[in-house]
């Protein structure tokens, strides 16, 4: 299976800038079996079913992107991962000359020195604070970690801060946001609820894993780097309910649905889970747990878009994003969403 099986042709102007508003009012490709059909957000009530069950991811995005600089040379750093004590693992633009022992100055008050550098690029950084002050700090001088394909002049504004947030983000730790999760409004959501449909709810704390371009050509090559996840007994003994009674499972977002099949034992069942999972969904990986997946569009050449490949048929999502192109939909974390129904086929 080669990289270039998952190319397709994406103009710039395809890519969202910002989300729409409200939320809820984003486009919806429903894609079942062979067939297409335009529809939105707002439709969701009426295309689930009562008795289905949302898992959402409830991670929270962190602050996590910081400008400073070491001495005179400023210095972007973006974390990625906590290694506790005030320690973060991070990647840094301009970090070719940084060295263990330099000091990189966020804020009159505010500064992290360089313990590590890594193989990687990453470096290994010990901030002056821990604990609830240094999620104070980085609250104070810390910007939303925008992916670099939503341009800013001046980096992630205030704006930001909110439209990439989930309204349900409960658990701070995330360093990219659940981007299916961004176009529910609490109207949909008691829509949903009206409807009959109940939701629950998993945590992956998304890293730069998830978005790691895959290098080469071999695809079975690629390895995803470790994310952190929880699946509670709670969760865990919802789903079960809900299959029980004859529901469908509906994963929000790619990384629920990692989440939940890296929870699930050979027969499906999902369990209580908590650890890292570096799960790569593929062509060839037969999805157990969700029927039905809502998701955002994705990069071409990207794991995501492999792992939708997976679940609904590689024939199937490449004409439903040609559909979607030609139709004028808005791709990635601020653009609009599919709704998959499970599909074996090719």
């Amino acid at each position: 299976m080669k990289v270039s099986d998952f190319d397709f042709d994406l103009p710039a102007t395809a890519i969202a800038q910002r989300p729409a508003v409200p939320r809820d009012s984003a486009r919806l490709l429903v894609v079942d079996g062979t067939r297409l059909a335009d529809r939105g957000v707002r439709d969701l009530p009426e295309l689930l079913r009562p008795g289905d069950l949302l898992v959402v991811n409830d991670a929270r995005v962190i602050p996590a992107r910081l400008y400073g600089h070491r001495r005179q040379v400023p210095i972007e750093v973006t974390l990625l991962e906590d290694l506790g004590g005030g320690r973060w693992r991070a990647f840094a633009k301009r970090a070719r000359r940084l060295r263990p022992g330099d000091s990189i100055a966020f804020a009159e008050s505010f500064a992290a020195g360089v313990i590590e550098k890594q193989p990687d690029g990453a470096v290994v950084l010990a901030f002056d604070r821990t604990g609830p002050e240094l999620e104070q700090a980085l609250d104070h001088f810390g910007a939303a970690p925008l992916p670099p394909y939503i341009h800013r002049a001046d980096g992630a504004d205030d704006r930001d801060r909110d439209d990439y947030q989930t309204i349900y983000a409960r658990r701070p730790g995330a360093i990219a946001a659940p981007t299916a999760g961004l176009h529910f409004t609490d109207a949909l959501l008691a829509a949903l609820e009206a409807r009959g449909i109940s939701r629950t709810a998993v945590t992956l704390y998304v890293g730069a894993g998830t978005f790691q371009p895959v290098k080469g050509e071999d695809v079975s090559a690629h390895a995803i780097a470790a994310e952190r996840g929880e699946v509670s007994a709670e969760t865990a003994a919802a789903i079960a309910e809900a299959r029980s009674a004859g529901g469908r499972i509906v994963a929000v977002g790619t990384t629920a649905l990692r989440l939940l099949e890296a929870a699930a034992g050979e027969d499906g069942t999902v369990r209580p889970f908590a650890g890292a999972t570096d799960i790569f969904i593929r062509p060839g990986y037969g999805v157990r747990t969700a029927d039905v997946l809502l998701t955002n569009f994705h990069l071409p050449r990207s794991t995501l878009f492999m792992l939708v490949c997976a679940f609904a048929g590689t024939d199937r999502m490449k004409a439903a994003y040609a559909h979607a192109i030609a139709a004028g939909y808005r791709f990635y974390s601020y653009g609009d969403a599919c709704l998959l129904t499970r599909n074996s086929g090719p």
